[in-house]
């Protein structure tokens, strides 16, 4: 069995590697609760289920469940807005602003069915222009990646 999953380097569940671009989105709903178009307290009532484990967490997790042998654990880097990483420029341009609306469209893909049903489908745009703008600043500051594991398993005969 093959998986591919969303992961980290660091054995720290906080590091920004893993967590960074929930908390964009946090700040995008935040800045609409400060505009009123969003309750503070259906943004303090919402937990999104999400963990990008460390390979240390795979590895013990298949030992400890005991069904697998793990054949092979790879690890890859891949940029937030899917481009080119040897041609990165951090310099804020135009280009920028649209990978950050890139990968809000990616995300939005992702979470907005759960988003809409907790704050209603009217927001949805102004959330993800917001978040859009705010992951363009963001990668024009720092070139950012997310952390990719892809496992291969055996099972125990």
């Amino acid at each position: 069995m093959v998986l591919s999953f969303m992961g980290r380097r660091s054995t720290d569940p906080r590091s920004k590697e893993s967590c960074y671009q929930w908390e964009l989105l946090a700040r995008a709903l935040m800045s609409m609760v400060s505009e009123g178009l969003i309750e503070e307290k259906k943004v303090d009532s919402f937990d999104a289920p999400y963990y990008a484990p460390s390979p240390e967490e795979v590895k013990f997790g298949i030992y400890k469940e005991g069904s697998f042998i793990l054949d092979r654990l790879e690890m890859f880097e891949i940029d937030w807005d899917g481009g080119d990483g040897d041609n990165y420029d951090a310099t804020p341009t135009s280009s920028t602003l649209s990978n950050g609306a890139r990968v809000a469209k990616t995300i939005r893909v992702v979470v907005e069915s759960m988003l809409a049903s907790h704050f209603g489908g009217d927001v949805m745009d102004g959330l993800f222009q917001r978040y859009g703008e705010m992951v363009g600043d963001h990668l024009a500051k720092t070139r950012t990646k997310y952390i990719n594991l892809v496992i291969s398993l055996v099972r125990k005969v």
